[in-house]
């Protein structure tokens, strides 16, 4: 059973910083994504930054030069880094892990409330 445990949320001002982390386990599956999304209120939920096996990432174009996504040696906790943040990022964020090979599962976290306001 994967399990995903979030950490790191909070209330920031804007240009402001925070730093999430994603704790994984019971992963027994290979290859697989590690990631966050967000969703806001009255809004679809959005990809926020993607790690894959091989440490390439890609970022949502909303957030491309400000968050930067990273995991342990193990990939057993994901990292996102928020710097420069802005009110438009007041969001509840969610760690993924997606199964890459057939068949795909998405396994999700409880998700922490990031808040950006003066």
């Amino acid at each position: 059973q994967v399990e995903l445990v979030e950490s790191g949320g909070g209330l920031v001002q804007p240009g402001g910083s925070l730093r999430l982390s994603c704790a994984a386990s019971g992963i027994t599956f290979r290859p697989y994504a590690m990631g966050y999304y967000r969703q806001s209120p009255g809004k679809q939920r959005e990809l926020v930054a993607t790690i894959w096996s091989a440490g390439s990432t890609n970022y949502g174009d909303s957030v491309k030069g400000r968050f930067t996504i990273s995991t342990d040696n193990a990939r057993n906790t994901v990292n996102l880094q928020m710097n420069s943040l802005k009110p438009e990022d007041t969001a509840v964020y969610y760690c993924n892990v997606r199964r890459i090979l057939s068949p795909i599962v998405n396994y999700w976290g409880r998700g922490t409330q990031v808040t950006v306001s003066s």
